[in-house]
Parts: structure tokens; sequence; C-alpha cells
């Protein structure tokens, strides 16, 4: 790249919302070189349920905003075309969970295939020396911070603002990827974040932000796999609903429910809720909400993030989701990249399929994913 600057060069992955606009905007005022990329990952006619109305992170508005803020900053600006990818890596795991009586998290796999794989590969092919995004975490490079950069590590910390930190979906993150890594919004709270892009006046300013899974831009996961992998869904009949091992009820097929629903299990004359989910024999066994209860997990695809090795017994504030509130828990090796985690009291929903987060604090220490819960 001609005219690198001190400071050096960075692809920002711009999705056409606020946040990654500001992100630009930021390391273009400090200095860096950008270069804007926007990642084309799925088609809305194969994907549906917002045919014509492309508004979400990957439609065409997404590709328009992008290009709009790339221009309004002074920078280049590229779509990239990584469909065929995104759907074997992303969408097709995401449906294959599904049927498998999991709920899975395809932010995760998409953050470290498609993010930190191939754009940070194409960044990289390009000259780059950073790959920035506008989550809201942090990044510290060995020797910068407390005692525990172990063995020369990077560390990846929460947001200092933690209505906004979304760490939790990094956890797959290699050490490699984060020394090439910019989180230029972690240090910011959201208010903050939209008043510097009215400072700058960019055209994203005001732009609402965007929860769904962004190739189910309806929200509706079960039309989606109904209309995915039809041939599969169709083959999946209705089945038992279980309660203290008796039939009382029959759902509509086990991939249509998720652990902690309430609606379509039918009225039983108190709260009930799917507490656990059977694929292979396509039936849901539901309870109340102590039913719902777990005091530990087991989980596979461990990846250390800011310490090297897995202490066994390491005690641990344990995510098991998005929003969820971390909580105490001890966690050993289960062996080939298992590992079990007790927690010190009762956790809610636990859900295979998710992932189980591990912090000291603010630090983010590794990851892995749920496929089994203990009573």
């Amino acid at each position: 790249m001609a005219g690198k600057t001190k400071k050096g060069s960075v692809v920002v992955a711009m999705s056409g919302g606020v946040d990654s606009s500001v992100a630009a905007c930021i390391l273009r005022d400090e200095g860096y070189d950008v270069i804007g990329i926007t990642m084309k990952t799925y088609s809305f006619d194969e994907v549906g349920g917002n045919v014509g109305n492309e508004t979400s992170c990957c439609g065409l508005d997404a590709f328009n905003d992008a290009r709009r803020v790339a221009v309004h900053l002074g920078i280049p600006h590229y779509v990239v075309d990584f469909t065929g990818h995104f759907e074997s890596e992303v969408i097709t795991d995401f449906a294959e969970g599904y049927l498998k009586g999991r709920t899975p998290n395809p932010c995760i796999i998409c953050n470290r295939k498609i993010k930190w794989g191939l754009l940070l590969g194409k960044a990289m092919s390009l000259g780059a020396d950073f790959l920035a995004t506008g989550h809201y975490a942090r990044v510290e490079p060995p020797g910068t911070g407390g005692a525990t950069g172990e063995g020369g590590r990077y560390r990846l910390l929460r947001s200092k603002h933690l209505a906004k930190d979304q760490s939790y979906a990094l956890w797959g993150l290699s050490q490699e990827a984060l020394s090439r890594t910019l989180f230029p919004l972690g240090e910011l709270p959201k208010d903050r974040v939209r008043a510097i892009a009215r400072e700058n006046g960019l055209p994203t300013a005001d732009k609402e932000e965007s929860y769904e899974i962004c190739f189910v831009a309806d929200n509706d996961y079960r039309r989606f796999i109904d209309e995915y992998v039809p041939e599969r869904a169709a083959k999946v009949p209705r089945g038992e609903i279980l309660h203290g091992g008796k039939r009382v009820g029959t759902h509509d097929g086990y991939f249509r429910y998720t652990i902690g629903q309430r609606n379509g299990i039918g009225a039983h004359g108190r709260r009930m809720y799917v507490t656990s989910i059977d694929a292979e024999a396509n039936t849901l066994t539901i309870g109340g909400p102590d039913d719902l209860l777990g005091s530990s997990l087991t989980a596979e695809g461990i990846n250390m993030v800011s310490i090297p090795v897995l202490r066994d017994g390491i005690r641990v504030s344990a995510q098991v989701r998005y929003r969820d509130v971390p909580a105490p828990a001890e966690v050993f090796s289960a062996g080939e990249g298992r590992v079990r985690v007790a927690f010190a009291s009762p956790k809610r929903a636990i859900t295979p399929g998710q992932s189980v987060v591990f912090y000291d604090g603010d630090l983010l220490l590794g990851g892995a994913v749920i496929d089994a819960v203990g009573k």
C-alpha cells in the first residue's frame, strides 16, 4: 500500500452500521492508512425472510451505506464475496446444529472462520498490518496488563462499558488473529460512538442497530430451516412431549424448540418450559423453573485465549449465553479438547450448542461449545 503512515495500515470490516463506520473514522484520525472492506456473505433470495428489503448487515443497503461512509471519510472501499465459504462454514453449521437438537451461535463461527479467517487473510494479502472491526472489546499486547500476560500472549478483555460488551462472541480467536486486531470502540460507550458519528457527519450516525442473525432477517429460524433444508425438515415428524417420563403432549418437530422455551408445548396448569431435547428420539422434556437449573456442563473445542494452558480446577466466572450474567465456577479438563464446568450455584437454561466462556474479571481466558448439561 502506497503512502503508509507511521501508524501502519488497517483494513476495517465495514458492515454499513454506525459502529464500524466510527471505527474507520477513529483509525483514520489516529493516522492509520484505512481501507474499508464489506463482506458479501449470502443472498437474500437464497435465505428468504426479507426478500426485497435488504436492510441487515449484509444487504444492499449495508453495502451502499458502507460505501457512502468510505467516500465521506476519503478512504478506499471494496466488497469481497465470501458467500460460498459463509454458506459451508456458517449457514450449514447453523442448520445442522438445530437438526441435532442444539441451539447454535453462528456469530462465533463467523468471527473465527470468516472475519478472522478469510477477511484477515484478505487484509494481509493487501499488505495491511491490522484488521479492525466495530466490536466492543479490547486487546492488550504482551507485557501491558497485570500478571496474566503469560507466555507473551495477547490478552482479550471485555469492553470498558459492559452494557455493549461483545467479547463473548470472540473466544474462538487465535493469538495470531489477536496480534493483528484493533478494536477502536473498546473504551467507548455507545452514546459516545453515536456522538462521534454525528460530529463527523457520518451518514450512518442515526442508523438503527440490527440484533437478528444476519441471514435470518425475520428472526424466524424455524422458517429458515424449513426453507433451507426442506427435505430434511420435512422428515422430522411430530413427536412426544414428556414430563416425568410420561407423555403429556405432542410437539411439531424437535428442531423448532429451544431450551427454556414456553410457547408451543401446550397448557399444563402451571408454568412449564422445554428442559431438554432428544433429537434421536424426537422428544422434548418439559418441567418447571427448577427443572431448568443445571449444576454443571461439559463442553468441547476448548480454545484458550489470554492464558496458554487451562489449569485443572481453575476458578472462573462462566458465561453461558451472550446476555448471561457470569457465575462463579470451576473448570476441569475432560481430555481431547473437552472440559467440565462445575458451578458454585445452579445455572438456569444451560443450552447445548451455545458457548461457555471463562473470565477472570474483565479478562477472557477461553471458551468452548456446550454439549451436555449436568443436573
